[in-house]
């Protein structure tokens, strides 16, 4: 038995990115079922159908080991109408440039880097492209200060480990691992909240596509299919930066924050609309009003200016990001269908807006404070919400 079939092997019994915890089971992304009461499916479970509809149109060249081609990846992500009339709905919206040149970087051997600040989708888009390229999108590498270097090279089972000491049967693979020898999609997450020495393991695995084993005088030798994507922070502090040897091996991909304000409001209500679902929150009547007030006042604070150019504004410390607005809606939603009267309201968001923007009392209030008296209370048709606001506010 080869170290690349024990890994097989051991990715069947075992579901533990280190010796201590369970390694991720084989996704069934391959058709099987998602199991009931799931709160959050994985996007090869949540889109099966669409998976299912786009390989069976999809006649174009696929790379080694891919469910779709290049072209079928990016139409999953973007959206579409097949020939046959199926809607393929929109994962991302963005400019179509920048997921072709993810897609066609996932192609190739180099590595994917999905860079940009809290709330540009892209661990969203990380998981629709493994989904879409790979069938499982949960070999994952969750980065913290916390994750060791067995997270992204293996671990060991200690109870084999001590019984009979190093061997096949005691190796503990980690999701990259198994991606190698399966000629999948890797995902790391959150790269840059990972300790500096435990990155840099990357580096040997992104630029020889191999893995040393030298307990066992072997190597896993990736074979083809496998790809690696990771995302990465450019705006939090407290972060590692990732050093010029293994920013080499990446091609990176800048994901911006929606351009306009239709984009943003579009894109929040495809998301509220989906969780909402989700967690069989009762319908509602069109939130379009509301969902855009909460655009306007996070993109007028982010730009540190109204949306009319006339007046200059002061940011706060947080990011304001559309995964936040996406965040403050939903909760809104559920107050208005639980303790309201079934419509989104002013008062439903009021509270949420305070949070997301104050997370300084001291700085972050008196931004907040000097938005509301001077753009919220002198706007046309806002005055119930700088009723609300200052309700919540006292």
């Amino acid at each position: 038995m080869t170290v690349s079939e024990s890994v097989h092997t051991a990715s069947t019994t075992t579901a533990s990115t280190t010796a201590s915890t369970p390694v991720v089971p084989t996704a069934a992304g391959a058709g099987a079922a998602t199991p009931d009461g799931v709160l959050r499916p994985h996007a090869e479970h949540a889109f099966a159908d669409e998976l299912r509809a786009l390989a069976a149109a999809d006649d174009r060249p696929r790379p080694a080991r891919w469910r779709l081609s290049p072209w079928g990846v990016a139409t999953y992500l973007l959206g579409g109408t097949l020939p046959d009339g199926t809607v393929i709905t929109p994962k991302y919206v963005g400019p179509r440039r920048l997921v072709e040149v993810a897609v066609s970087t996932l192609a190739t051997d180099r590595a994917l880097l999905l860079l940009g600040v809290p709330g540009t989708a892209k661990t969203w888009v990380s998981e629709h492209l493994a989904a879409a390229v790979s069938g499982d999108s949960t070999l994952l590498v969750q980065g913290t200060a916390g994750t060791p270097e067995e997270a992204v090279r293996y671990g060991w089972d200690y109870a084999q480990l001590l019984a009979h000491g190093p061997s096949r049967a005691a190796l503990v693979p980690s999701p990259v691992m198994r991606a190698m020898a399966e000629g999948t999609t890797a995902r790391v997450e959150e790269l840059t909240r990972i300790p500096a020495d435990v990155q840099d393991a990357l580096i040997t695995i992104l630029s020889e596509k191999t893995l040393p084993v030298p307990e066992l005088g072997q190597e896993v030798q990736a074979v083809r299919g496998f790809n690696l994507i990771a995302t990465a922070n450019d705006r939090d502090r407290g972060v590692n930066e990732l050093s010029s040897a293994l920013r080499r091996r990446f091609n990176t991909v800048v994901l911006p924050l929606p351009a306009t304000p239709d984009a943003e409001v579009d894109i929040v209500s495809r998301r509220v609309e989906q969780i909402g679902r989700s967690l069989d929150l009762p319908p509602t009547p069109d939130g379009t009003a509301e969902i855009r007030r909460v655009v306007t006042i996070f993109r007028e604070l982010r730009d540190g200016a109204t949306t009319d150019g006339r007046s200059k504004l002061k940011s706060p410390s947080g990011t304001l990001s559309t995964a936040e607005a996406i965040s403050v809606v939903t909760g809104g939603l559920a107050l208005a269908a639980h303790f309201g009267d079934g419509v989104l309201r002013p008062g439903d968001v009021a509270a949420g807006i305070m949070g997301a923007v104050v997370r300084d009392s001291a700085t972050d209030r008196v931004v907040w404070q000097e938005y509301l008296e001077t753009v919220v209370r002198e706007r046309d048709g806002w005055q119930d919400f700088y009723r609300a606001c200052r309700e919540v506010s006292a």
